[in-house]
């Protein structure tokens, strides 16, 4: 079984899992709002570079030298929005790296291999699950050279299945990505047979409740990745108020970060 704890920076708390506990990193709480990556990496690694994205809700993962290269190309600062890279997924390519991601009810997702010590950091809503995200970012790892064995993977705070009212066309697309079928009853119908079922049922015939950090999980099942690779936070956005955003609940646009740091293999 995964410990998740609570650690301590100035007073304020935030979220750590031991199945990462070789790298630096964190799932901060809205206590932290509004800091940005950049003062949030200092919390994980005083020596670590901070990357992140502007999230747009797709399944693009992008490296750190991908996003300079894109820097350069628009000649704008990093710290303007306008010129990050559009994109939901970050991979490192060597130490002290740190990657983050923005959200508030949908699934932080952190991945570490302990035999590069590279690391990702990948935003798996509803739309980014559906279209495999973290199926794509582990593709990119194992292209570095990772192998599926040696991965950590945890998913943070996110809305969880029994609050999360869907239509069923929704639901339907995000079960296309376990089982591909073009009529949405069929998957539906295959998703409820499931023995770990990611629907729950909801009073409105026209609904359903779906369980996204569930349909990640059974997504990297089907690439032969264990469930003792895997862990889950105990945690729902939306039934947080004390320590998490929740965009469903608040309709605020304010998110919590959550970010890894790659480190030297070995180390």
């Amino acid at each position: 079984m995964h410990t998740w704890y609570w650690r301590n920076w100035q007073g304020m708390t935030y979220l750590s899992c031991s199945l990462l506990e070789a790298w630096p990193h964190g799932f901060f709480t809205q206590k932290f709002w509004p800091r940005s990556p950049q003062e949030l990496t200092a919390v994980l690694h005083p020596d670590a570079i901070g990357y992140r994205l502007k999230q747009v809700h797709g399944n693009t993962v992008l490296t750190p030298s991908e996003i300079c290269n894109h820097l350069s190309k628009t000649g704008l600062q990093e710290e303007e929005d306008s010129a990050l890279a559009a994109g939901d997924g970050l991979i490192t390519e060597k130490p002290l790296q740190a990657v983050w991601v923005a959200t508030a009810d949908c699934t932080p997702v952190l991945i570490g291999d302990r035999k590069t010590g590279r690391v990702a950091a990948l935003h798996a809503g509803w739309r980014g699950t559906a279209a495999k995200i973290v199926p794509q970012a582990i593709a990119r790892l194992q292209a570095q050279g990772s192998n599926i064995q040696d991965l950590r993977i945890a998913m943070g705070p996110a809305i969880a299945g029994e609050v999360y009212q869907v239509s069923l066309q929704v639901a339907a697309q995000l079960g296309a990505s376990i089982i591909p079928h073009e009529e949405e009853t069929v998957i539906i119908k295959a998703l409820q047979e499931l023995p770990t079922s990611p629907l729950l049922p909801d009073p409105d015939p026209e609904r359903i409740r779906i369980d996204v950090r569930q349909v990640n999980v059974l997504q990297m099942e089907k690439m032969g990745i264990s469930l003792e690779q895997i862990a889950i936070a105990p945690y729902c956005t939306y039934q947080t108020p004390e320590h998490f955003f929740s965009y469903r609940r608040d309709n605020l646009k304010k998110v919590q970060w959550s970010g890894i740091v790659s480190i030297n293999p070995g180390s």
